[in-house]
């Protein structure tokens, strides 16, 4: 470290120690080691420092004093962020909030809970299950990621269809800005006066303020649910059964999509009894009351016959409905085991795009020598891509960052975004250019400034430079691992 760095920590150090127990300031190198990177574990940077407050007064004195000495501060909760968006500053303090874990508030009367950031998304749903409600996102992860980055991220899952993402779901979060200041957006009530600046906050990734506090919109749990699995000799014939089923006005609380390769590792580690045979595969899931379900289950089942899928299967029972999701989310792990390493995209495309842009990429692929295996949301077209790779072959990583810009900027071809809720961070910091003009970036900076006029929250993740939208337009497809270093 050099040694204007340790001045820098070792002042921090004691800054801190007036407002933290010792054991919650990691100032050694060995113990800073598990929070080096998040969820993509590709890049990988030491912080200066990692503080673990537990109080929200705690977070309001370290952020103001990293405001005063201009110390970059990173937030961090379960590290789950598959965009490198938790990523230490190699300069900065990396602020945990994993002991924000506590639910504060249930009003059943409301349907609402009010909770910290660093409760699991999971935990909110089994707190209030015998109240007969449930908090509606659930990403993959939600037994491990946390309410505070779900909202950083704007994060779905697969019931954001029919009841949306993440910020269809809060009324208020309470945070901390740049110069340490507390600050409530939103309100308990379904709406409020002025801006909407909760929605600004949700997705901003860190880059505005510091989430402390969440109230979460509950529903109450359907009568019934049921899921239609089937199982299609192409992926067309998949895509064009969800085109005609958002077509028929029909709004499935989940519809999503798996490939070959995903289908065949998912029920090898999973065996949820899905068709390995099948080249596509839908999982369709409907609620409602009893009548109102069947009536879409027959419905479903004709869209299905009509494109000709070649095995339907209906869960007859809760446990089977767990058994179908439980393969769908157990896809990442079990394309884990698929290769040494893998690569997890997130981008958006208009659903009627699908079969499209999924050959193309099946094209990408085989022109970069690499496997991809599909997985994602079909019915909002949120496309999770996982691109199989081995780290310890020189030059197959940056092949397959070539690979995963390319498929972020057919996703923009299509009329789609590059990103549905895994966020920007560093990972596709170099695709904004291609989704937005210089004028559009130099609206996010200023919308950044107006917040953070220091730049101290979450610098280099988000946001190019100007200077990097040139470097990043002049390379054209050239997507090489180097261009992902901080200012």
């Amino acid at each position: 470290m050099p040694e204007d760095d340790m001045i820098v920590r070792n002042d921090l150090v004691r800054e801190f120690s007036s407002l933290l127990p010792i054991d919650a300031i990691i100032a050694d190198r060995e113990t800073q080691k598990p929070y080096e990177c998040d969820g993509l574990s590709a890049y990988c940077e030491m912080p200066l420092l990692v503080v673990l407050p537990d109080t929200i007064e705690q977070v309001e004195k370290i952020v103001a004093i990293c405001y005063e000495k201009q110390v970059p501060v990173v937030a961090r909760g379960a590290g789950t962020s598959l965009c490198a968006g938790a990523m230490p500053h190699s300069q900065g303090v990396l602020l945990g909030l994993a002991k924000f874990n506590k639910i504060l508030e249930i009003d059943a009367d409301a349907r609402t809970a009010r909770v910290q950031p660093g409760v699991t998304n999971l935990a909110i749903s089994e707190a209030v299950r015998d109240l007969s409600l449930y908090y509606a996102p659930d990403p993959s992860s939600q037994i491990a990621c946390t309410i505070g980055g779900n909202v950083a991220e704007n994060s779905g899952g697969v019931h954001c269809l029919k009841y949306g993402l993440t910020v269809h779901n809060i009324l208020e979060v309470k945070m901390i800005t740049a110069q340490g200041e507390f600050l409530t957006i939103g309100s308990q009530a379904l709406d409020t006066p002025g801006l909407d600046l909760l929605a600004l906050m949700t997705g901003s990734e860190g880059l505005l303020g510091i989430i402390v506090e969440i109230t979460v919109k509950l529903l109450p749990t359907p009568e019934n649910s049921r899921v239609v699995m089937a199982g299609f000799e192409n992926v067309s014939q998949a895509g064009d059964a969800v085109r005609d089923i958002i077509a028929g006005g029909i709004i499935p609380a989940g519809l999503e999509m798996m490939d070959h390769l995903a289908i065949t590792a998912t029920e090898n580690f999973a065996h949820a009894g899905y068709p390995t045979q099948s080249h596509a595969l839908l999982l369709c899931e409907l609620d409602g009351t009893s009548n109102e379900v069947e009536a879409y289950i027959t419905r479903i089942e004709n869209i299905f016959k009509k494109q000709n899928a070649t095995t339907i299967k209906v869960s007859q029972n809760e446990t089977e409905r767990a058994l179908f999701w439980k393969g769908r989310k157990s896809a990442f792990p079990a394309i884990g085991r698929l290769s040494p390493d893998y690569y997890c995209m997130d981008g958006t495309i208009p659903r009627s795009k699908i079969s499209q842009v999924l050959s193309k990429i099946s094209s990408l692929a085989q022109r970069h020598g690499l496997r991809v295996a599909n997985v994602f949301h079909a019915g909002d077209g949120n496309l999770h891509p996982l691109i199989l790779y081995d780290a310890g072959v020189p030059g197959e990583l940056e092949r397959t960052e070539q690979l995963g810009g390319e498929i972020l900027e057919l996703c923009v071809e299509a009329g789609g975004c590059i990103t549905g809720e895994h966020g920007v961070g560093i990972e596709k910091i170099r695709q904004m250019p291609a989704q937005f003009s210089d004028e559009e970036i130099k609206q996010f900076m200023n919308i950044k400034d107006a917040f953070d006029p220091a730049g101290i929250l979450n610098p280099g993740k988000g946001i190019p430079t100007l200077k990097q939208c040139q470097e990043y337009r002049a390379l054209g497809h050239d997507h090489g691992h180097e261009a992902h270093a901080h200012d």
